[in-house]
């Protein structure tokens, strides 16, 4: 097998020194080489990215004003599940076995059984939506008086 020497190699990545030393003595031509990159253990990369600084997003201040959301359908049967299940069994305490037995229960329910607690958990879900409205309006009505005392308090203290 006869070479070309006047055609130069391009672009070959080596992994192996000998491997280059052998191909380089019998081509006899000029070869670049590309460094290839050296993977890091992922370890390593988890190390690396936890030492970084990460921006973190602040959390909304939580107004202790507001309505607690109301419950759903099932955990208003659950309410009088556990009532009924603990007078039935005083001596389980388990409350794995009353969630098992609950869940059980309102599967197995039809939905006419089920239309109470879903009534009720409607109304309830629409006083909370009346209750969440006017304190979302309280909030605005206080923010406002708020803006308007410290503007009060900017031009007295420009005044001055």
């Amino acid at each position: 097998m006869v070479y070309n020497k006047d055609v130069p190699v391009a672009l070959i990545s080596f992994h192996d020194c000998s491997l280059f030393a052998k191909i380089k003595m019998s081509i006899g031509a000029h070869v670049v080489e590309i460094p290839c990159e050296v993977k890091k253990n992922p370890a390593e990369e988890k190390k690396a990215k936890s030492t970084e600084a990460k921006a973190k997003k602040e959390k909304k201040a939580k107004d202790l004003n507001t309505p607690k959301r109301p419950p759903t359908s099932f955990f208003l049967f659950m309410d009088d599940f556990r009532k009924e299940y603990n007078e039935a069994n005083p001596d389980c305490k388990s409350v794995k076995e009353v969630a098992k037995g609950g869940g059980e229960k309102w599967k197995s329910m039809k939905t006419e059984e089920k239309k109470f607690y879903q009534d009720r958990a409607a109304e309830l879900k629409a006083e909370y939506v009346k209750a969440l409205k006017s304190d979302k309006e309280e909030n605005e009505h206080d923010k406002k008086d708020s803006t308007e005392k410290e503007a009060k308090e900017e031009v007295i203290v420009d005044d001055e």
